[in-house]
């Protein structure tokens, strides 16, 4: 336990002043830029990251959302009820409903995932030409989608938007933006509450790691240099239009740290 509470003081001070919220978006685009130039000199060694079967790729990447979800779930019920509580918002019923306004994000980042991914095969399967190793006196057959071309053995050739590039960028800026509500919480260092959310916040801080890295391994071995950089600034329109703009909204989930803009000193980590 008192390693956990070192750990949480270290993530809180290497997050402190908001230095990696601000910069995290540029580092995401440098490593899109970096990496694609990597891998178009043929500059990226060989490692078991280039195997999409990879233990990181299966049981985290394909799964990067029901993880990012999951993990904010109590984080953001939690810190938004206790939140309420530190603000003078009397009543459980009226902090309850403050954090399912703020859980609401999560319906929202659930909405942006599903229709995302479903535009990116669509345009996939739009784009995209079947390649088989048929017989020459078989009939040429027409391929409708990409499943249709994969049943027959086929390589399907469509433009490809990296949907890694996409979701990996947007948790990982997301994930950011909800720990900000720690700034906020004054809680009992004793109290079971403070393990808890130390808990689920040293959890996300290392999930939004292998965000990062998994990032990368994406960018240095899979995908054209467009389609990463389309993936890449899909999710960041999104984390914008979200987090920058709707969420500044009275009608919308709203900020962890309400009525405070990021351009402000006070929206940071100062513990």
């Amino acid at each position: 336990m008192e390693q956990l509470e070192r750990c949480g003081r270290g993530l809180r001070a290497a997050l402190a002043a908001g230095r990696v919220r601000r910069r995290l978006p540029w580092l995401l685009v440098a490593i899109v830029l970096l990496g694609s130039a990597l891998k178009d000199g043929d500059l990226v060694p060989e490692t078991p990251m280039r195997n999409k079967r990879n233990p990181l790729n299966v049981y985290f990447v394909k799964m990067a959302w029901a993880w990012t979800f999951w993990l904010l779930l109590p984080f953001i019920a939690v810190t938004t009820y206790q939140f309420a509580e530190t603000k003078y918002i009397y009543g459980p019923t009226k902090r309850a409903l403050a954090a399912l306004r703020r859980l609401s994000a999560l319906l929202v980042g659930t909405a942006i995932w599903y229709v995302c991914t479903g535009l990116f095969m669509y345009i996939e399967n739009l784009t995209g030409t079947c390649s088989t190793s048929g017989k020459l006196s078989e009939p040429h057959r027409l391929y409708a989608t990409k499943q249709e071309c994969q049943q027959d053995n086929g390589i399907w050739n469509g433009f490809d938007i990296s949907g890694h590039c996409f979701l990996l960028s947007y948790c990982a800026l997301m994930i950011m933006e909800e720990v900000a509500v720690l700034e906020g919480l004054s809680i009992d260092l004793n109290s079971k509450l403070h393990v808890v959310i130390n808990s689920l916040f040293v959890s996300l801080c290392f999930l939004t790691m292998i965000w990062v890295f998994m990032f990368l391994c994406t960018a240095v071995y899979f995908h054209d240099f467009s389609q990463k950089l389309l993936g890449v600034l899909i999710g960041l329109a999104a984390w914008y239009g979200t987090y920058r703009f709707w969420y500044l909204k009275p009608f919308s989930p709203g900020l962890p740290l309400p009525n405070i803009p990021f351009s402000s000193k006070k929206y940071s980590y100062s513990r």
